[in-house]
């Protein structure tokens, strides 16, 4: 979700178990006076078996660290009529670069520019928002950026919906497309379903179910992610 807080500190770990892979991330954001937000995110995609049979050796893990910023343009997300309005940049980097050059990735660096709008309707207590995305991460980078399909950015469309049916409670659905540029595999959009539950004034515990369609080849690939955040 995409909505800045005022002198707030996130702290986020994310796992997910698909049917054959593994995924982890953890990541740290804040936000300064309520219009700026810096970010840092690492994430780790295990191939488990997979990894075997593609030549890589079983559990071999591609990882790749994300460095965000973003600035609130206009608008707020409950107390203008304006949604809040965001834009910003990710650098990310790759830290298997032979591995994903491979594979037939361009290069294992690149850099993504996003929009995004965010709006609650507290009478409704609907959560909504949209981001457009210029992109050439392969599977969010994680396979490196762009391929032989397609070496350069492409715009791609994010979306969610949150139902808060209480005060500790929501429910709602996202929704990514992504390019598809490497030769070797088919890239599928993804989409999940989620339920988060605040545990406390600060630490918020969100399941989810996934499907992330096809990944290196191997099609199918469905499970559960779970998050836990913390902030202060």
């Amino acid at each position: 979700m995409h909505v800045i807080e005022q002198k707030c500190l996130f702290q986020k770990h994310c796992s997910s178990w698909v049917k054959d892979y593994d995924y982890q991330s953890a990541g740290v954001a804040i936000g300064i006076r309520d219009r700026i937000e810096l970010s840092y995110t690492h994430q780790d995609f295990n191939t488990n078996e997979i990894g075997a049979a593609l030549g890589l050796g079983k559990d071999f893990a591609f990882s790749q660290d994300i460095f965000g910023a973003k600035v609130r343009l206009a608008g707020d997300l409950v107390y203008d009529r304006l949604p809040a309005i965001a834009v910003g940049i990710q650098y990310k980097n790759n830290n298997q670069g032979a591995i994903v050059r491979a594979v037939g990735a361009k290069s294992d660096e690149g850099v993504d520019y996003y929009a995004s709008v965010s709006k609650l309707f507290l009478s409704r207590s609907i959560l909504l928002s949209g981001t457009a995305r210029l992109t050439k991460a392969n599977q969010m980078g994680l396979l490196g950026f762009g391929g032989g399909k397609q070496g350069g950015h492409t715009l791609q469309f994010e979306g969610s919906a949150a139902w808060q049916l209480s005060r500790r409670i929501a429910i709602g659905g996202e929704y990514r497309r992504k390019p598809d540029n490497l030769n070797i595999a088919r890239e599928d959009d993804w989409f999940d379903a989620f339920a988060a539950v605040a545990i406390s004034r600060n630490v918020t515990a969100t399941i989810a179910y996934a499907d992330l369609g096809s990944i290196a080849t191997v099609k199918r690939q469905r499970g559960v992610f779970l998050q836990l955040q913390t902030a202060f």
